[in-house]
């Protein structure tokens, strides 16, 4: 054997994090083979892991693939089931070790098909320090006669973003992730779904977003990426990384972003708002609750692979309690629950903890084969909302007709 082959998701923390645990994996097995470790963006490693088919014709050994895409590499046949491996020799602590919301996207037709490898649900991130200034706190309450607290209400969340907005200082009210990557804008049109009490799935079991809630998700998320007295200019431009990189050199009062992307703030050495921040849920329609939304990567193992043995033994290595806590301290997410309570990583990120709650109101993605197109479809309509005039409406009903057509192939 002369190397593995490793496509990995393009982030500092994760490659810097698995060629660390490669090393030390290979140290304490005595054995000395080369992981070749790829970084990939988003669509980049969708393409070379499932469209050119790499888990399957052996190109890939391992992969990580979101859970956007494991019902996709499923039922393409790319990713080996896990079950037999588990059953000889379960990773430790396995399944309760992690919170039931991370094992059950990667559980289909009675197989496992990934471990839990970086999460963090989306949330409200903002600047504490700000937040809890008492001069800030007086002069908002003058200008809106409330007090000044973490916004409950989306419209709460305007007013202070534009009460924060001050370009002149490089810092904005918000910040939000718009390039075009079928995520980003996917995953927020969502979270203004749920929040207004609408849902994705309709009647027969069908994907449905042509209703009144996804008009008031939409009206209000088009007007607050162009609202220039709120939102950081450069959002457009900006994927998750990009515009978490932006609140975390301090040019944001305010994110919804995953919350790995708050913890990166406390451990990247990039960071200006270390011990500034803190997270808490998102912001809602009054009449309604929060929701989070849980997307998570996974280690997966691709079915053309000649080395599933020593693929599924360093994932049982890179998923160890000491692994999950060392990807936390590179800057990612772990995905145990010993990580999130863990003292030491509760020191250096104090909101850790909280991961369990954001847990407890996270909804997740349709399973279905058709879910990658219908995203697709979702994102080239929030960019046309945000760069065009056509009425929401219209647009939702475009949208929805393409959806039905996709549903009847």
């Amino acid at each position: 054997m002369d190397k593995i082959r490793i496509a990995v998701r393009k982030f500092e923390p994760f490659e810097t994090t698995l060629q660390k645990l490669w090393d030390r994996f290979c140290k304490s097995r005595n054995i000395k083979i080369e992981a070749e470790m790829i970084p990939l963006e988003l669509h980049d490693l969708y393409d070379e892991t499932l469209t050119k088919n790499g888990l399957q014709n052996g190109s890939w050994d391992i992969a990580h693939l979101n859970t956007d895409w494991i019902f996709d590499a499923v039922n393409a046949g790319a990713v080996e089931n896990l079950s037999a491996f588990i059953k000889e020799q379960a990773p430790d602590n396995f399944p309760e070790g992690w919170h039931e919301s991370l094992l059950h996207l990667q559980q289909i037709n009675e197989g496992v098909y990934g471990l839990p490898f970086h999460d963090g649900p989306e949330c409200l991130i903002f600047r504490r320090d700000l937040f809890q200034n008492e001069a800030e706190q007086k002069e908002f309450k003058k200008q809106y006669g409330y007090d000044l607290k973490p916004p409950k209400t989306w419209h709460q969340f305007v007013q202070m973003a534009q009460f924060f907005n001050r370009p002149e200082e490089n810092l904005y009210g918000c910040v939000f992730a718009n390039y075009p990557d079928g995520h980003n804008m996917v995953f927020d049109f969502c979270l203004q779904l749920w929040t207004r009490g609408g849902a994705l799935v309709g009647d027969e079991n069908k994907i449905n977003i042509n209703q009144p809630e996804a008009i008031k998700a939409l009206d209000f998320y088009r007007a607050i990426v162009n609202n220039e007295t709120t939102t950081h200019p450069k959002s457009k431009e900006f994927g998750s990384v990009e515009a978490g990189m932006a609140f975390a050199k301090g040019e944001a009062a305010m994110a919804i972003n995953w919350f790995g992307f708050a913890s990166m703030c406390e451990v990247i050495k990039e960071s200006k708002v270390k011990g500034k921040v803190d997270i808490t849920e998102l912001p809602h329609d009054s009449n309604y609750s929060s929701a989070s939304l849980n997307v998570y990567w996974l280690y997966t193992i691709g079915t053309g692979s000649n080395n599933k043995k020593l693929a599924y033994d360093f994932l049982r290595f890179a998923t160890s309690v000491e692994s999950d806590k060392l990807l936390t301290n590179e800057g990612g997410i772990g995905c145990r629950k010993s990580t999130w309570n863990d003292s030491d990583i509760n020191k250096i990120i104090p909101y850790y903890h909280k991961l369990g709650m954001l847990h407890e109101n996270a909804l997740t993605l349709p399973q279905t084969p058709i879910w990658p197109k219908v995203a697709e479809l979702i994102d080239q309509m929030v960019l046309k909302a945000i760069n065009e005039n056509t009425a929401s409406k219209l647009l939702l009903e475009e949208t929805q007709k393409k959806i039905n057509e996709i549903t009847k192939e």
